[in-house]
C-alpha cells in the first residue's frame, strides 16, 4: 500500500471493496487507464440500479444520503437519483460485507432503525423487505455520484458522503470520503470535474484537493442555496497526495499568484462581487487548497489568478 494510506488499513481487507452502482450500458471502458495511481488494487463490486434485487443496496445509499443532507434541506428525491444520477452517470464508493462492520457501524446502517424514506418496499405486495444487514451481500459505506456532461471530458460531481459522519471518530474509516471520490474519478478516467458546494462548508476542504480549484461561479441564485460555489478542476492525482501529507502545493504556488482581493464566506455581497468579476471575464480565478485547509470555515480566502496575467 502507498505509505500515504497507512492509516487507511481498511483498504487492505477483502471484506471491504470499492463498488460501482451502474447500469451495464454506462460501464467505463478501460477503467483507471488515464490517471497514474496505485491506490485502488481491488476489483470493484458491480451493482445494477435497474435490477429490482438491488433495491436493498439502493435504499442503504438513500439512507446515507438523506441523513447527510437532510438537515440542510438538500436530501435527494428518489426520482432525481434515478432520472438524473444513475441513468446518465453512476455511483461509486466502498462497500463492506456485513461481518466486516463494527457494532457502531451496524447500528448506524441498520435498515430497520434507519429505513430509506419513501421506499416502495414498505407498501409493495411483491417486494421483500430486508430485515437485517446480514440479509445483504454488500452494504455501502459511502457514495459518490458523478454524471457526464455535454462538454467532452467533463463530469459533474453531484453528491458525496460516507458513514463516517454517523460514527464516533474512533470508529471511522480513515479517509473514506476523500478516497470514495478519488476512486470514482480514477475509475471513470475523469479529466475535468466540476461540482458545487456551499461557502463555509467543510466539504470545500475536501473538494479543493482533487486538482487546482477554479471558481466558475461564486454566487448561484438559480440554486436552492444561493451562497454556493461552483468549481472546476483538472483532475491531478499529485494534488490528492497533499490531502494526506499536508505538504505545500509548489505547482500551485508556481503557476498562480494572489490578486490581493478576498472572498468572504460570511458576506453575500462578497460572493456577488466575485461573481460579477467572473461574469466580466476577468478570470479565471482560483482558490488555494492549502489555504482552505489551514483556515477556519468562515475566514476570508485569497483569490488567485494565473501569474502570466499580471
Amino acid at each position: 500500500m502507498n505509505p500515504l494510506l497507512a492509516k487507511a488499513d481498511w483498504m487492505n481487507r477483502d471484506d471491504i471493496r470499492p463498488y460501482v452502482f451502474v447500469r451495464p450500458e454506462n460501464q467505463i471502458a478501460q477503467p483507471g487507464s488515464v490517471h497514474r495511481n496505485d491506490w485502488f488494487t481491488q476489483s470493484p463490486v458491480f451493482k445494477n440500479p435497474l435490477d429490482v434485487k438491488e433495491l436493498a443496496f439502493a435504499d442503504r445509499i438513500y439512507s446515507l444520503e438523506e441523513r447527510a443532507f437532510g438537515p440542510s434541506n438538500m436530501a435527494m428525491p428518489r426520482w432525481v437519483f434515478y432520472d438524473c444520477a444513475v441513468m446518465p452517470g453512476f455511483v461509486a464508493g466502498f462497500a463492506a460485507r456485513p461481518s466486516a462492520l463494527s457494532k457502531a457501524a451496524r447500528e448506524a446502517l441498520d435498515p430497520k432503525k434507519f429505513p430509506a424514506s419513501l421506499s416502495p418496499i414498505k407498501s409493495s405486495g411483491v417486494l421483500k423487505e430486508v430485515e437485517s444487514l446480514d440479509d445483504m451481500d454488500w452494504i455501502p459505506l459511502s457514495l459518490f455520484i458523478i454524471i457526464p456532461t455535454m462538454h467532452k471530458g467533463e463530469w459533474v460531481a453531484h453528491n458525496l458522503c460516507s458513514v463516517n459522519s454517523l460514527l464516533p471518530k474512533e470508529e471511522q474509516f480513515y479517509g473514506l470520503g476523500f478516497l470514495s471520490k478519488a476512486f470514482g474519478l480514477w475509475y471513470a478516467n475523469v479529466e475535468q470535474c466540476s461540482g458545487m458546494t456551499q461557502w463555509g462548508s467543510p466539504a470545500l476542504k475536501l473538494h479543493s484537493h482533487y486538482g487546482h480549484l477554479e471558481v466558475i461561479g461564486a454566487y448561484a441564485p438559480v440554486h436552492s442555496h444561493a451562497k454556493t460555489i461552483t468549481y472546476r478542476v483538472q483532475v491531478n492525482t499529485q494534488c490528492w497526495e497533499k490531502f494526506f501529507n499536508k505538504e505545500p502545493d509548489l505547482a500551485f504556488l508556481e503557476n498562480y499568484g494572489p490578486t490581493g482581493t478576498f472572498i468572504d464566506p460570511k458576506q453575500e455581497v462578497s460572493m456577488l462581487n466575485f461573481q460579477q468579476r467572473i461574469e466580466r471575464g476577468e478570470g479565471p480565478f482560483y482558490l488555494s487548497a492549502g489555504e482552505i485547509a489551514q483556515k477556519k470555515l468562515d475566514e476570508q480566502l485569497m483569490i488567485y489568478s494565473l501569474k502570466q496575467q499580471y
